[in-house]
Order: C-alpha cells, then sequence, then structure tokens
C-alpha cells in the first residue's frame, strides 16, 4: 500500500505542466503541518507521537530520517504561528481521494502513537477530513485501519 501510495505522490508532485503547477514543498509542509497538529492536540509532548511523525512521513512522502525530521522542525514553527486547519488544508484538496485518505490514516496513527486516543486528537482528525473531502465512512475506515490491535 505504501508503495502505490508513494507513486501517487511522486506523481502528484511532477505533475507541473500546461499551467497546472504543483508547489511540492508546500503541499509536504502542508502534510506535516497536520501531523503536527494532530499531536498538539492534547497538550501532551509524547517521544512516541514524534516517532510516528517521522515514521508516516518518510512513508507519506518517501523521505529519508534526516529529512523528515528537517520537515517536521519547519511543521512545528509553522503550526506555532498558524491560527487554523484550513491553511494547510486548502493545498490538500488537489489530492487524490487514496492520498487524501492515506494522510487521515497516518494522523490516526500518530494519534494512537502515545496509546491515548484524546478526544481533541480525534477532533483535529475529523475537522481535516471534512476539509479535506475524505467521506465520514472513509475517516471511520482509515480509524480502525489504524488502531492498535490488541493481542487477547
Amino acid at each position: 500500500m505504501f508503495k502505490q501510495l508513494r507513486t501517487l505522490f511522486r506523481q502528484v508532485m511532477h505533475e507541473g505542466s500546461e499551467g497546472s503547477t504543483v508547489d511540492t514543498p508546500s503541499l509536504n509542509l502542508a502534510m506535516a503541518c497536520l501531523l503536527c497538529e494532530v499531536s498538539n492536540a492534547d497538550h501532551n509532548d509524547d517521544p512516541r507521537e514524534k516517532t510516528a511523525k517521522v515514521h508516516q512521513l518518510m512513508h507519506l512522502l518517501g523521505l529519508t530520517e534526516e529529512a523528515a525530521n528537517t520537515l517536521l522542525t519547519q511543521a512545528q514553527a509553522q503550526t506555532q504561528q498558524s491560527v487554523s486547519l484550513y491553511e494547510f488544508t486548502t493545498k490538500l484538496r488537489t489530492l487524490q481521494p487514496e492520498e487524501r485518505y492515506s494522510l487521515i490514516e497516518a494522523m490516526w496513527d500518530v494519534a494512537y502513537a502515545d496509546g491515548i486516543l484524546d478526544p481533541m486528537e480525534e477532533a483535529v482528525i475529523r475537522q481535516v477530513a471534512e476539509l479535506i473531502y475524505v467521506d465520514h465512512s472513509e475517516f471511520i475506515r482509515a480509524k480502525l485501519a489504524a488502531q492498535p490491535h490488541s493481542d487477547a
């Protein structure tokens, strides 16, 4: 699944002819910012969430760990200055439905990383899903896919 997603992201990033330019750094930063918004929602700085953000950026965007960390540093600074999720989500509406779904699933993964799903984290993911036009059924499917599975 991640190989297909990476391919799709690369296709989107390399499109840019005939008047439709794709600002890849801007898209990447917007995705990183949304992952930061989820982890910041519970006002608890957990290293497991940072690890999850790096992991998700590496998979979503095909970045190295170093590049993912650099992008996260930029994203964290950007989110501290932002006033709403809208400034990040407007850039991402051009993504394909599968890409938007994968972003929502990545956000769930970050939310679950510390073992506690805070209601504010869920609220951020729900709002982002609505703003980037992810159907509620896909929102739930992503949540279930990202949920940690118990071995009981």
